[in-house]
């Protein structure tokens, strides 16, 4: 279904709205709609822009959100768009946001507009975000498509209370340390287990962590491409699941989400800031703490795009510049919503600043980003990270499990990514 949408896509947007010329100036619209699948976006918007008095009189914004489940987020999506050219003014998609994993299914297509020559920005405005961040929004033909108010460079949190059981310290330098490469790491979750927890909650854990360190793209050509970094995840998880280092929880799962409640037996848990503020239970607040882990690594990301046919230009750039480009604003919103912000002056101030998250015990954890967030190379990104992603876990859970052998995990991988993507091949 996944490919017949985006081909649908593709093919609609190069047929009816090549036809519209770009953007069209108007005067702007009374209703502003955007286009989420979380309260993520609404609550920024909320409160470091509506609050600060942006939205202009007379305009009602809608936000239309649709779940990430089963794709049903994209299917929304894409259904308005392909419908954009013909819907009413009130009806038509004035800002939408994607994720990493399939942003670039977006990107090269016209249903996106240029953030600097159509929407306005300039290189001056968004001169301190990180670079890799617009890496992964700029279309074959160099022109930036969308923009984002986050940065996701990613860390390892754990459990005070166990630390100081497991290594005598809670300390992030101290602990730290001691998790500084994966043969410590390893080391820690022998001891971890001795101790009666969990190193990790499951099998999913610390995927993000190898494939983010990925060399080579899941496709090169039409040949699928297995990085060796994504064998040693297999291995690594494969050993885990045997000793008992870990829950035998998948993503996202109940099992994984009990592991971090007040009572869970999880010592820790793989994740960048949104992960911390979103998707953390918040039973035992105050009892985490934040270190770098033993490989850096960046996870997932949010990008506002302004879609083609708006009426709302003034507003798009506006909530662009407020949230993606003004440093105060975005210094304000990581001390207030824990966000690491996409601006490197705005994060370096506050890794230096008194900023105490309280549910990391008031632990200024930001400036254990700062070094990784330079540092992100999202160059092995391609248009088949979500299906590729998202198949070699489930593929290899059964492994895990011990319902199939290694060779039977890898051939239901190849089987499963090549009836998503017929174009490929082994």
């Amino acid at each position: 279904m996944k490919k017949v949408i985006a081909a649908t896509l593709a093919v609609a947007a190069a047929v009816t709205l090549m036809s519209c010329g770009g953007v069209k100036k108007s005067a702007e619209g009374k209703v502003f709609n955007v286009y989420v699948w979380n309260d993520e976006f609404p609550s920024r918007f909320k409160d470091y822009f509506e609050a600060k008095g942006k939205v202009p009189a007379g305009v009602t914004v809608n936000f239309v959100q649709t779940p990430n489940a089963d794709n049903a987020y994209q299917n929304k999506l894409d259904e308005v768009l392909i419908a954009q050219e013909k819907a009413k003014a009130d009806d038509k998609v004035d800002m939408f946001l994607v994720e990493a994993d399939y942003a670039l299914k977006y990107v090269d297509t016209p249903y996106t507009m240029d953030v600097k020559k159509e929407i306005g920005l300039t290189d001056a405005d968004l001169a301190k975000q990180y670079k890799y961040t617009q890496d992964i929004m700029t279309d074959s033909k160099g022109n930036l498509k969308g923009v984002s108010w986050q940065a996701c460079p990613g860390g390892f949190v754990y459990r005070r209370s166990y630390a100081k059981d497991v290594l005598g310290t809670d300390d992030p330098v101290k602990v730290g340390e001691a998790l500084s490469d994966w043969d410590k790491f390893d080391a820690v979750a022998a001891k971890a287990k001795e101790k009666g927890y969990f190193m990790l909650s499951g099998f999913d854990d610390a995927f993000r962590v190898f494939s983010d360190n990925a060399k080579s793209p899941w496709v090169k050509g039409n040949k699928i491409v297995i990085d060796p970094q994504i064998e040693r995840w297999i291995k690594m998880t494969k050993e885990y699941t045997d000793k008992g280092y870990n829950n035998k929880a998948n993503l996202w799962s109940a099992e994984s989400t009990q592991g971090m409640t007040k009572d869970g037996k999880v010592f820790g848990y793989f994740g960048p800031a949104w992960f911390i503020d979103f998707c953390m239970d918040k039973s035992a607040s105050g009892d985490w703490a934040f270190c770098k882990g033993p490989q850096g690594f960046s996870w997932g990301g949010t990008w506002i795009c302004g879609a083609t046919g708006s009426d709302n230009m003034n507003l798009i750039k506006s909530v662009m510049l407020m949230l993606t480009c003004d440093t105060d604003n975005m210094t304000d919103l990581a001390k207030g919503a824990g966000d690491f912000a996409n601006n490197e002056v705005a994060m370096t101030a506050v890794a230096n600043s008194d900023y105490g998250n309280p549910f990391l015990g008031g632990q200024n954890h930001m400036a254990f980003f700062l070094e990784n967030a330079k540092s992100i190379d999202k160059s092995a990104m391609s248009k088949y990270d979500q299906g590729m992603n998202e198949k070699i876990q489930s593929a290899m859970a059964d492994y895990y499990n011990g319902n199939v052998t290694l060779d039977e995990a890898w051939n239901n991988f190849y089987t499963s990514v090549m009836e998503l993507y017929p174009n490929l091949t082994k």
